[in-house]
């Protein structure tokens, strides 16, 4: 038997994204310049593990067989093919396609037949299969201090639960992105092939740090912004761009006419962002009614509810707690699928969070709740240390967050950098500075400390009443000062600076609180 070569540090997550930027030149016809795992299957053909060429497809979105792993393998580990005994296999001929190389694998141990006496080679690869393949080839063991984690996808009966958890204990991959294994799914011959990649050279290979993988379940916003509706089934045509997957919510805002605009009133109820956690509370069709867990509101003890489309909420296994955050401070900033600009992946808005995996020169690593790795230009966000929260706001640190929307759309229900209502605008100024106040004007109106009109400081939040003051709240803008306040007022308009004296709101005033203490 010839002895393998193995590698050491094998710290290999199979999250679907790059930590090393491309190179350039077209190494498959297949795969271009934006293709996430460019460098992997780059470096494979330098290996000559694969042949490559700018006519030659590489298959990267087909399923791979156990034929084709065993050539990547018997290439990777550098094994001599002459002279093999025969794996005794009723499906395998010295006269077939690949003999020399299913005789390799199955002499070293690597890939075996089955209970019949087969090895099937154009049978499709399986993740389970996958995990056992690659624990025999590099001879991986389970450390000693590995961790109790199993995947609550994986039978703990099954055949590969060891090889499963002995891959995760030595960090060679982490589990989709949703945290789960899928161990009976097929694997692509580029998903093989980034696993190989990140075995053989540590540059491509990537960790958990402060990620804990738990069992239980929890949901997770999984579009730049998703909008709460009062029931399920009432978007329109109109309405596509705020309902579709990838959700759009610039272009729902641009497009809607002012009337289109008037009729979200009363229809739509708040926004959640990108990674916020939500409870689901029940479903409908092809609709999910949700809690946002971070927005006050004495609708829902859970957080704030409403219907959003099921698409824009998945399920994960994960906990983030250890973690430092980012919080993004511009009205909108864009992710991206490495540290350059030239492959965006999302645009989203102001108070996204995510956890922080490394702080780089002029980026942020960070992990998406789905998606994998990505990165933010640092100047767009600020770091938020695990434990500490953020630091007091000065009336300033308020005031000049909630200027920079001057200018934005209204949007009834939004509290995102694409578009604000008025409630929706005071919460998410306030939230940007680690001051959760509730989401609605008539709740906002009942919490903070009340203060008289004539003791107003900036960053104090000003109501207005129906029935010249003395009926329900319906209003809300904030002070800056010189007896001007800030306010995101109606479909009509945008948000604006204005006298608190200018009508109607001088007559409907109706008092005043103060949060920031």
């Amino acid at each position: 038997m010839i002895k393998r070569i193995f590698f050491p540090f094998l710290v290999v997550a199979l999250l679907f994204t790059m930590a090393i930027p491309a190179s350039a030149g077209k190494i498959f016809s297949d795969v271009g310049e934006q293709f996430t795992a460019k460098a992997e299957l780059e470096f494979l053909a330098e290996q000559g593990i694969v042949t490559s060429g700018p006519t030659i497809a590489f298959g990267i979105n087909r399923s791979i067989t156990r034929l084709e792993a065993s050539e990547m393998l018997v290439r990777a580990l550098h094994l001599d093919t002459t002279n093999r005994p025969s794996p005794s296999l009723i499906d395998v001929k010295k006269d077939n396609p690949g003999y020399d190389v299913i005789a390799t694998v199955v002499d070293e141990g690597i890939i075996l037949g089955n209970l019949k006496k087969e090895f099937n080679p154009k049978a499709l690869l399986t993740r389970a299969e996958m995990s056992a393949i690659l624990v025999r080839a590099f001879d991986l063991k389970l450390p000693k201090s590995a961790s109790p984690f199993k995947f609550v996808d994986v039978d703990q009966k099954s055949f590969a639960a060891s090889t499963i958890r002995i891959l995760f204990a030595n960090n060679i991959t982490f589990g989709y992105p949703d945290h789960t294994f899928k161990p009976t799914m097929t694997l692509t011959r580029a998903h093989f092939g980034i696993f190989l990649a990140r075995i053989m050279n540590p540059k491509f290979q990537d960790s958990l740090t402060c990620y804990t993988p738990v069992s239980k379940k929890t949901h997770h916003v999984n579009v730049a912004v998703t909008t709460l509706w009062k029931s399920p089934n009432l978007a329109r045509t109109v309405d596509r761009p705020a309902v579709s997957t990838p959700s759009d919510i610039g272009k729902w805002t641009k497009t809607m006419t002012i009337p289109q605009k008037q009729w979200l009133v009363g229809k739509t109820e708040t926004q959640a962002l990108y990674g916020q956690e939500v409870e689901v509370l029940s479903t409908s069709g092809d609709w999910m009614q949700v809690a946002v867990k971070n927005q006050y509101s004495p609708k829902n003890k859970a957080g704030y509810p409403g219907w959003v489309p099921k698409s824009h909420i998945q399920a994960s296994y994960s906990d983030y707690a250890q973690c430092n955050t980012v919080l993004v401070t511009k009205p909108t900033t864009t992710l991206y699928q490495d540290k350059s600009k030239n492959r965006p992946f999302m645009e989203i808005s102001f108070n996204t969070s995510l956890p922080i995996l490394e702080v780089q020169t002029g980026w942020v690593k960070v992990q998406t709740p789905l998606d994998g790795v990505k990165y933010v230009q640092k100047q767009d966000v600020k770091v938020v240390e695990k434990g500490k929260g953020l630091a007091k706001p000065t009336q300033q640190d308020i005031l000049s967050s909630a200027k920079q929307f001057n200018g934005l759309s209204y949007l009834w229900a939004g509290t995102s950098g694409f578009g604000l209502d008025c409630s929706g605008f005071t919460y998410s100024v306030y939230r940007q500075h680690g001051i959760d106040i509730p989401r609605d004007a008539s709740v906002q109106a009942t919490h903070g400390l009340a203060v008289s009109k004539n003791n107003l400081q900036p960053g104090d939040l000003l109501f207005f009443a129906y029935n010249n003051g003395k009926g329900n709240v319906h209003h809300v803008g904030m002070y800056i000062g010189d007896g001007k306040m800030i306010h995101s007022p109606n479909p009509k308009k945008t948000v604006e600076i204005l006298s608190i004296n200018a009508e109607p709101y001088r007559s409907e005033f109706s008092g005043a609180r103060r949060y920031l203490k």
